[in-house]
């Protein structure tokens, strides 16, 4: 049930998609998502609603900031998930609105009276703990095949799995070349989601055995690659590593993930997927770290591990990795760290005083520090 306030007094506003889902299925509800049936732009606005859609008629509610969408039906019209003819009007039902949507458990409304209206039964399928499309037009928009394997690695732990008359649907998609018409940035979007979630490593099955892995991450379709990447990626303590460094627990995943890839291989997921430079940066990192622990240590390998990490000028990032390294191999991390301080302690000023200037500067620089480095393993043993 929820208020009716004075904007939306007298419009037949519904709650409709996530928020009803996952009321039903006892999970937090962090968004709500109202569509308004039988009204027109010029009524939303005239009640202070302020309009936002680019493609179809949304609106924010001009106290509560929530969106509030006209009753819609879409017909394909292009590639991609933005090749799509909207129409909104009036005369649009709500069963129609309902109908366009992807899965069952997301084409559920709610009367603020709390009736549900659900003509797919998506009730039976949250009780069944299936993922089941709505109609056949689930394949004319090939996001829907990542945002089911999105939702996979979200309540997998509550027993769902994909219904296999939608999974063959997916598989179709993946077969029509329809996901190459992706853009970069809404793949990395829904990823970047599921890799948050409790079961990432379901988004990854999930699209591999929908076929879609090979549109944008061909390097994981081998069956051992993939099985290692999740592996590194299931790192059980990755969530405090998340807060110990602050950085996001989604992006830590995707680090270990593709930890197990060649350089090559990294940096051409990185350039297909559009990734943001802090995500590149960190699975770089996240590589060396493994490296680093494949081998025993040594001065060399320790400083050009401390130099690829850009450690004089960005020690956060050292220390990060330490924190990975603490969870990795526990034992490795203590003679790592007293390298890493002893070769913070060299001064470039004192070597500037002693007259050393240019590349013999960079030189002295380099060859202190790793004495330095040298000092602190042998300390260590």
């Amino acid at each position: 049930m929820f208020q009716v306030d004075a904007k939306t007094k007298g419009l037949n506003v519904y709650r409709v998609g996530g928020a009803v889902r996952d009321a039903l299925l006892g999970w937090p509800v962090v968004d709500n998502d109202w569509v308004v049936v039988g009204a027109t732009p010029e009524v939303m606005q005239q009640r202070g609603f302020k309009p936002v859609g680019r493609d179809f008629p949304v609106f924010l509610h001009p106290d509560t900031a929530e969106e509030y969408a006209l009753a819609r039906t879409e017909r394909k019209s292009g590639h991609g998930y933005g090749g799509f003819e909207v129409h909104a009007s009036p005369d649009v039902t709500l069963e129609e609105d309902l109908s366009r949507r992807d899965l069952t458990i997301n084409a559920i409304a709610q009367r603020f009276d709390g009736a549900l209206t659900d003509p797919f039964n998506g009730q039976r399928d949250i009780e069944q703990r299936l993922l089941r499309h709505v109609s056949p037009a689930f394949s004319e928009d090939p996001l829907r095949v990542l945002r089911t394997a999105r939702f996979l690695a979200r309540y997998a732990h509550l027993g769902f799995a994909i219904a296999p008359e939608t999974l063959e649907l997916m598989r179709d998609v993946s077969r029509s070349g329809e996901l190459s018409h992706l853009a970069a940035e809404r793949v990395w979007v829904e990823t970047e989601k599921a890799l948050g979630e409790p079961n990432p490593d379901r988004y990854f099955t999930a699209l591999n055995d929908s076929e879609a892995l090979a549109a944008w991450w061909p390097e994981l379709t081998d069956d051992v690659v993939l099985a290692n990447a999740l592996e590194a990626m299931a790192l059980e303590t990755v969530a405090q590593l998340a807060i110990d460094s602050s950085l996001p627990l989604a992006h830590w995943r995707y680090a270990l993930l593709v930890s197990v890839l060649n350089d090559a291989q990294r940096d051409a997921l990185a350039i297909r997927l559009r990734l943001p430079n802090a995500v590149t940066q960190l699975a770089r990192h996240v590589a060396l770290s493994r490296d680093i622990l494949a081998e025993p240590l040594s001065d060399e390998r320790v400083l050009h591990w401390l130099e690829r990490l850009d450690g004089w000028r960005k020690p956060a990032q050292v220390k990060a990795q330490l924190q990975l390294i603490k969870r990795l191999a526990e034992n490795t991390l203590e003679p790592l760290d007293r390298a890493w301080q002893a070769a913070q302690s060299v001064d470039p000023q004192a070597l500037l005083q002693a007259g050393y200037r240019g590349a013999a500067l960079g030189k002295a620089l380099r060859e202190h520090r790793q004495q330095a480095v040298a000092s602190a393993l042998m300390d260590a043993h």
